[in-house]
């Protein structure tokens, strides 16, 4: 007898993450600070699935070797005492993990951090390098290099 499948991608492990995710997002379009920010509940929901994305251990906090992959996935690979540098940052230098307040508090706020460059920068990146679907084209003998 074959035993069930299980969704692919954590899918039983991330809800409860996705949850607590989801009132983070509810608190900050609930926060004053924030109402002037426009579109804010799409912003708030590409944050929710790029920190959900690179949150490698499904705890709620982004870490020195999630951090490390991201920036290898991205094609500018940091050493650890850079990575610790931009973790510092992010947090004020209180945790050596990124939360998901900190993280959205990053991204809306108006500081200018090498994390929020470089998250920017993969969302633009990720734009312009779409790769062409199907069968590449037909071609002769005349045609080639």
């Amino acid at each position: 007898m074959a035993a069930p499948r299980r969704p692919s991608g954590g899918g039983l492990r991330r809800a409860p993450q996705d949850g607590r995710l989801d009132e983070i997002n509810k608190e900050f379009l609930c926060d004053p600070k924030f109402s002037n920010e426009k579109g804010l509940e799409e912003k708030l929901a590409v944050f929710k699935e790029k920190y959900m994305e690179f949150d490698l251990n499904n705890q709620g906090e982004i870490d020195l070797m999630s951090v490390k992959r991201m920036m290898e996935k991205l094609g500018a690979p940091k050493t650890h005492l850079e990575l610790k540098r931009m973790i510092s940052e992010v947090t004020g230098g209180v945790s050596d993990t990124i939360s998901y307040q900190d993280f959205v508090n990053l991204m809306l706020g108006k500081r200018s951090a090498v994390l929020k460059l470089v998250m920017l920068f993969e969302g633009k990146a990720n734009e312009s390098n779409r790769k062409p679907s199907g069968p590449p084209p037909e071609r002769d003998i005349a045609s080639l290099p």
